[in-house]
């Protein structure tokens, strides 16, 4: 029953710079949450994190905030946020993707982090529209209500997935699957592994473009084959 306002800015992204550079450890942090006792976030715009800054100053009752800070999101293009967006509002625990049609969305994609950016970009390189991106900004709490929301709208999905770059037993993905009970979710991970993550710069871009393959390749060879398909009865 004592108020604790610690924040703490913990770097967290894997961005091919070795073990020691990529993990804060989620997965640890996750595990000590129970009873409303820390909050938990991981955010990919600025105004978010200004607004959950800003929570953090104005609650009646302050907890510790553990922030995930992903190193290459301070100078990514698109990782930027009208001045609308800090003057009004407040801080999202859960945004959801607004460039797709609900009733197209085949997938609906659960990431945190700077990955989003990054699958963003493949989706438009293969211009893959059926699957929604949905970033969880909050890990914990869990906004559960939100969550129920988003997989009510995405009602004629046909499979819900958690990505994330971490190793399957890291990550936010253990604690999801306890968790998260909004959707029967599926991963897609880098395989189990004792380290965080690989020494090689090399080999650490080949496991990233095996996690966009695994997510985007369904939709991606549907796409091709139905717009195949479309030509040929065209011509005929």
């Amino acid at each position: 029953m004592r108020q604790n306002g610690l924040v703490m800015l913990l770097p967290h992204g894997f961005e091919g710079q070795g073990a020691e550079h990529s993990s804060a450890r989620l997965e640890r942090y996750l595990q000590l949450c129970s009873e409303l006792n820390m909050q938990v976030v991981n955010c990919t715009t600025p105004a978010n994190f200004f607004h959950v800054m800003r929570r953090q100053l104005h609650r009646d009752f302050c907890k510790p905030l553990i922030v995930l800070t992903p190193k290459s999101l301070l100078r990514h293009p698109g990782c930027v946020s009208p001045l609308s967006d800090f003057t009004k509002g407040g801080f999202q625990e859960v945004i959801d993707d607004t460039e797709v049609e609900t009733r197209k969305v085949k997938k609906v994609i659960f990431c945190s982090g700077k990955i989003y950016y990054e699958l963003l970009e493949q989706r438009k390189k293969k211009k893959v529209m059926n699957n929604a991106l949905v970033r969880i900004e909050q890990l914990y709490p869990l906004a559960t209500r939100q969550l129920e929301a988003v997989v009510a709208k995405y009602k004629d999905a046909e499979s819900f997935i958690w990505l994330q770059e971490e190793p399957e037993n890291m990550g936010a993905w253990p604690h999801l699957l306890r968790t998260f009970k909004a959707a029967a979710l599926e991963v897609i991970a880098r395989p189990e592994s004792a380290a965080p993550a690989t020494g090689s710069a090399k080999l650490h871009q080949i496991e990233q473009l095996e996690l966009y393959e695994q997510v985007l390749e369904k939709s991606y060879h549907k796409e091709k084959e139905l717009t195949g398909l479309l030509k040929h009865f065209a011509k005929h």
